[in-house]
């Protein structure tokens, strides 16, 4: 199946194509910089992506030469002044963290230029990060006279360890892809007009060779199980899960279509078809902090 590139969105482009969701920032005259309007667009597009079957997986990436520049700034030295909202200020980069981190597809990284504040740190809760050789990245907050948003206290040092994320904070930073691959923040490093394919290849394999309901639990087991503090919290999980799916059919048909050596066809669907465990966690809301603490 595929679709058009449309401009349903004001800020991204969304191209569905083989069951890949290519979602391109879109405001290439100002290196894709952030604005309202595309947290807004970012956080429809997911919505989309969760709530269409057709859709298997999520690639990101960005158009011209920069992946995201960061915050739009042009409103000059002003631009971060929230305090008229108060402590019911919510940070716009954390809306997408957490959007992100909710998802049931999985979500590819195809950093093709520099990704900078939000623009690096929005990528923390995708799954898999690709970068070209023209990727650089800066956590750079503290250059900036503000502190790291998009929830990347909590994601950047379960992605590259506390030493390497203080350094990459505290300092501010710029960094190429190389040393990026070095940390572990990206799974590797292309050509530029090798990313984008990298990024299609792996997207591909979810889609043709893998159960929707299979990766959605796993990613989201995955994900929260990065909080427990004991894996018998995991083993609990598994048992049930499985003991829910396990005489299914997309099992069975995992089973059959690899006796048989033929490609597999999963009848379930993320939409429908999720074991009755699922959610087994509690949301969290968001509750402000107490000003005066």
């Amino acid at each position: 199946m595929s679709e058009r590139p449309g401009r349903e969105y004001e800020t991204l482009l969304a191209d569905l194509t083989d069951r890949v969701l290519t979602v391109t920032l879109h405001r290439p005259d100002r290196l894709n910089a952030c604005t309202p309007r595309m947290t807004a667009d970012l956080l429809a597009v997911l919505d989309r992506a969760d709530r269409e079957d057709e859709v298997r997986a999520v690639i990101v990436t960005g158009a011209g030469r920069a992946f995201c520049a960061g915050a739009d700034v042009s409103a000059g030295g002003g631009s971060f002044d929230h305090r008229e909202a108060g402590a019911a200020h919510r940070d716009v980069g954390g809306l997408v963290a957490l959007r992100l981190y909710a998802c049931t597809k999985p979500v590819i990284a195809a950093i093709n230029g520099p990704a900078v504040g939000v623009g690096a740190s929005m990528t923390l809760p995708m799954d898999i990060r690709l970068a070209s050789t023209e990727a650089r990245f800066g956590f750079v907050f503290a250059r900036r006279g503000i502190v790291p948003e998009s929830a990347s206290s909590w994601f950047l040092p379960r992605a590259v360890g506390m030493q390497r994320a203080m350094e990459w904070v505290a300092t501010g930073r710029l960094f190429g892809a190389g040393e990026a691959h070095a940390a572990g923040l990206v799974l590797s490093v292309h050509e530029p007009d090798d990313l984008l394919p990298a990024a299609r290849v792996i997207a591909g394999e979810i889609a043709a060779n893998t159960a929707p309901v299979s990766v959605a639990l796993a990613r989201q087991m995955m994900w929260r199980m990065l909080g427990e503090p004991h894996p018998m919290k995991a083993h609990r999980l598994d048992s049930r899960i499985m003991s829910q799916l396990g005489g299914g059919p997309d099992p069975t048909e995992g089973i059959e279509s690899f006796l048989a050596k033929r490609p597999p066809d999963f009848p379930g669907r993320v939409s429908s078809d999720m074991p009755p465990i699922y959610p087994w966690w509690d949301e969290e809301d968001f509750r402000p902090l107490d000003e005066d603490r």
